[in-house]
Protein backbone atom coordinates (compact mmCIF):
# COMPACT_ATOMS: atom_id res chain seq x y z
CA UNK A 1 0.00 0.00 0.00
CA UNK A 2 1.32 3.47 -1.23
CA UNK A 3 1.81 5.30 2.19
CA UNK A 4 -0.57 8.27 2.38
CA UNK A 5 0.59 11.83 1.97
CA UNK A 6 -0.52 14.95 4.37
CA UNK A 7 -1.06 17.63 3.55
CA UNK A 8 0.01 20.88 5.72
CA UNK A 9 -2.19 23.60 6.10
CA UNK A 10 -1.05 26.64 4.01
CA UNK A 11 -1.95 30.71 3.25
CA UNK A 12 -4.81 30.91 0.88
CA UNK A 13 -4.35 30.83 -2.42
CA UNK A 14 -4.23 34.18 -4.77
CA UNK A 15 -6.58 34.72 -7.24
CA UNK A 16 -4.39 34.37 -10.74
CA UNK A 17 -5.52 33.18 -13.75
CA UNK A 18 -9.00 30.81 -14.00
CA UNK A 19 -6.87 28.10 -15.92
CA UNK A 20 -7.68 26.08 -19.36
CA UNK A 21 -10.91 24.85 -18.15
CA UNK A 22 -12.06 28.49 -18.38
CA UNK A 23 -11.38 28.68 -22.35
CA UNK A 24 -12.48 25.05 -23.12
CA UNK A 25 -16.25 25.28 -22.91
CA UNK A 26 -17.15 21.97 -21.14
CA UNK A 27 -13.50 21.07 -21.25
CA UNK A 28 -12.54 17.25 -20.40
CA UNK A 29 -15.95 17.18 -18.28
CA UNK A 30 -18.24 14.65 -19.88
CA UNK A 31 -21.49 12.65 -18.77
CA UNK A 32 -20.32 10.00 -16.58
CA UNK A 33 -22.38 7.46 -19.16
CA UNK A 34 -19.97 8.25 -22.02
CA UNK A 35 -17.22 6.73 -19.17
CA UNK A 36 -15.19 3.57 -20.30
CA UNK A 37 -12.79 1.65 -18.73
CA UNK A 38 -12.14 3.14 -15.78
CA UNK A 39 -9.84 2.01 -12.63
CA UNK A 40 -12.01 -0.14 -10.19
CA UNK A 41 -10.91 1.98 -7.61
CA UNK A 42 -12.47 4.75 -8.55
CA UNK A 43 -15.90 4.03 -9.23
CA UNK A 44 -16.83 3.54 -6.46
CA UNK A 45 -16.31 7.33 -5.56
CA UNK A 46 -17.37 8.54 -8.93
CA UNK A 47 -20.67 7.32 -9.05
CA UNK A 48 -21.95 6.88 -5.73
CA UNK A 49 -25.21 9.31 -5.56
CA UNK A 50 -25.37 9.78 -1.51
CA UNK A 51 -23.48 11.71 0.64
CA UNK A 52 -19.62 12.12 0.15
CA UNK A 53 -18.94 13.83 3.17
CA UNK A 54 -20.99 10.62 5.14
CA UNK A 55 -18.94 8.04 3.75
CA UNK A 56 -15.60 9.70 3.76
CA UNK A 57 -16.73 9.98 7.60
CA UNK A 58 -17.21 6.78 7.91
CA UNK A 59 -13.55 5.83 6.36
CA UNK A 60 -11.93 7.83 8.35
CA UNK A 61 -13.53 6.80 12.07
CA UNK A 62 -15.14 10.38 12.15
CA UNK A 63 -12.10 12.53 11.77
CA UNK A 64 -13.15 14.09 8.92
CA UNK A 65 -11.94 17.50 8.52
CA UNK A 66 -12.53 20.71 6.05
CA UNK A 67 -9.78 22.57 5.39
CA UNK A 68 -10.56 26.04 3.62
CA UNK A 69 -8.37 26.87 0.35
CA UNK A 70 -10.03 29.60 -0.48
CA UNK A 71 -13.51 31.66 -0.59
CA UNK A 72 -13.98 34.61 -2.83
CA UNK A 73 -16.24 36.42 -5.40
CA UNK A 74 -15.39 35.69 -8.47
CA UNK A 75 -15.66 34.75 -12.20
CA UNK A 76 -16.25 30.95 -12.88
CA UNK A 77 -14.92 29.60 -15.92
CA UNK A 78 -16.90 29.06 -18.92
CA UNK A 79 -17.89 25.75 -18.08
CA UNK A 80 -18.87 26.09 -14.81
CA UNK A 81 -21.43 29.02 -16.36
CA UNK A 82 -22.24 27.19 -19.07
CA UNK A 83 -23.63 24.50 -16.45
CA UNK A 84 -25.33 26.65 -14.54
CA UNK A 85 -27.12 28.76 -17.38
CA UNK A 86 -25.03 31.82 -15.89
CA UNK A 87 -24.12 35.20 -17.88
CA UNK A 88 -20.92 37.05 -16.79
CA UNK A 89 -21.73 37.71 -13.44
CA UNK A 90 -19.86 36.82 -10.02
CA UNK A 91 -20.52 33.84 -7.64
CA UNK A 92 -18.97 32.71 -4.78
CA UNK A 93 -16.15 30.28 -4.99
CA UNK A 94 -15.15 28.16 -2.53
CA UNK A 95 -12.50 25.80 -2.64
CA UNK A 96 -11.67 23.27 0.41
CA UNK A 97 -9.84 20.32 1.14
CA UNK A 98 -11.64 17.29 3.00
CA UNK A 99 -8.79 15.82 4.71
CA UNK A 100 -8.65 12.12 6.66
CA UNK A 101 -6.66 10.52 9.67
CA UNK A 102 -3.34 12.77 10.48
CA UNK A 103 -4.71 15.59 8.32
CA UNK A 104 -4.06 13.50 4.90
CA UNK A 105 -5.50 15.30 1.44
CA UNK A 106 -8.16 12.94 0.13
CA UNK A 107 -10.41 15.22 -1.47
CA UNK A 108 -10.53 18.67 -3.60
CA UNK A 109 -13.76 20.22 -3.76
CA UNK A 110 -14.57 23.82 -5.75
CA UNK A 111 -18.40 24.65 -4.89
CA UNK A 112 -19.59 27.80 -7.16
CA UNK A 113 -22.90 29.21 -5.74
CA UNK A 114 -24.66 32.20 -7.91
CA UNK A 115 -25.53 34.94 -6.28
CA UNK A 116 -29.65 34.54 -6.30
CA UNK A 117 -28.53 30.91 -4.97
CA UNK A 118 -27.32 33.16 -1.78
CA UNK A 119 -30.28 34.43 -0.57
CA UNK A 120 -33.45 33.24 1.53
CA UNK A 121 -33.21 29.87 3.41
CA UNK A 122 -29.60 29.57 1.94
CA UNK A 123 -28.21 32.57 2.68
CA UNK A 124 -25.67 31.13 5.47
CA UNK A 125 -24.25 28.92 3.08
CA UNK A 126 -21.62 32.22 2.63
CA UNK A 127 -20.62 31.71 6.14
CA UNK A 128 -20.13 27.69 6.02
CA UNK A 129 -16.24 28.28 7.33
CA UNK A 130 -14.86 24.55 8.14
CA UNK A 131 -18.38 23.11 8.08
CA UNK A 132 -19.05 20.48 5.16
CA UNK A 133 -21.45 21.79 2.72
CA UNK A 134 -22.60 18.02 1.69
CA UNK A 135 -23.58 17.65 5.35
CA UNK A 136 -26.05 20.50 4.68
CA UNK A 137 -26.98 19.44 1.72
CA UNK A 138 -28.25 16.10 2.22
CA UNK A 139 -30.01 17.00 5.73
CA UNK A 140 -33.31 18.37 3.28
CA UNK A 141 -35.52 15.36 1.31
CA UNK A 142 -35.82 18.36 -0.92
CA UNK A 143 -32.84 17.89 -2.34
CA UNK A 144 -32.32 17.03 -6.24
CA UNK A 145 -28.99 16.97 -8.36
CA UNK A 146 -28.01 16.42 -11.89
CA UNK A 147 -26.54 13.81 -13.33
CA UNK A 148 -22.87 13.48 -13.13
CA UNK A 149 -20.21 14.67 -14.94
CA UNK A 150 -17.01 13.54 -14.62
CA UNK A 151 -13.14 14.06 -15.93
CA UNK A 152 -9.73 12.67 -16.08
CA UNK A 153 -7.35 15.54 -15.15
CA UNK A 154 -3.67 15.91 -15.86
CA UNK A 155 -1.59 17.50 -13.83
CA UNK A 156 -1.12 21.64 -14.74
CA UNK A 157 -4.16 21.26 -15.93
CA UNK A 158 -4.94 24.17 -12.88
CA UNK A 159 -8.29 23.31 -12.43
CA UNK A 160 -7.31 22.47 -8.52
CA UNK A 161 -3.81 23.89 -7.05
CA UNK A 162 -0.76 22.14 -8.56
CA UNK A 163 0.46 21.71 -4.38
CA UNK A 164 -2.67 19.22 -4.32
CA UNK A 165 -2.66 17.74 -7.43
CA UNK A 166 1.50 17.08 -7.73
CA UNK A 167 2.31 14.95 -11.00
CA UNK A 168 -0.81 12.83 -10.58
CA UNK A 169 -3.63 12.04 -13.04
CA UNK A 170 -6.48 12.51 -10.85
CA UNK A 171 -10.35 11.77 -11.57
CA UNK A 172 -12.99 14.45 -10.79
CA UNK A 173 -16.71 14.51 -10.47
CA UNK A 174 -19.18 16.89 -10.51
CA UNK A 175 -22.97 17.93 -10.53
CA UNK A 176 -25.48 20.40 -9.84
CA UNK A 177 -27.84 20.61 -6.88
CA UNK A 178 -31.01 21.78 -6.38
CA UNK A 179 -32.53 23.05 -3.53
CA UNK A 180 -35.33 25.58 -2.62
CA UNK A 181 -35.77 26.43 -6.36
CA UNK A 182 -32.23 27.46 -6.61
CA UNK A 183 -29.26 25.93 -7.98
CA UNK A 184 -25.45 24.97 -7.10
CA UNK A 185 -22.60 23.85 -8.96
CA UNK A 186 -20.06 21.24 -6.75
CA UNK A 187 -16.98 19.81 -8.20
CA UNK A 188 -15.09 16.91 -6.19
CA UNK A 189 -11.63 15.53 -7.02
CA UNK A 190 -10.16 12.54 -5.42
CA UNK A 191 -6.66 12.37 -4.28
CA UNK A 192 -4.20 9.38 -4.15
CA UNK A 193 -4.29 8.88 -0.40
CA UNK A 194 -7.79 8.23 -0.54
CA UNK A 195 -7.59 5.75 -2.76
CA UNK A 196 -4.41 4.07 -1.27
CA UNK A 197 -6.12 3.90 1.78
CA UNK A 198 -8.08 1.16 3.31
CA UNK A 199 -11.72 0.82 3.00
Amino acid sequence: MTQSRALQPRPALSSGAPGRFARRGLGLWQPAAHALNLPPAIKPWLFDDGSLTAKLRKRSAGQLQVQVLRQYWGQPTLSERRTLQLGRGRALIREVLLLGPNATAWVYARSVFPAASLTGRLRHLRKLANRPLGGFLFSHRQLGRSPMQIAQLPPHERLIPPSVQGDDMLWGRRSKFFLFGKSLLVSEVFLPALLDSRT
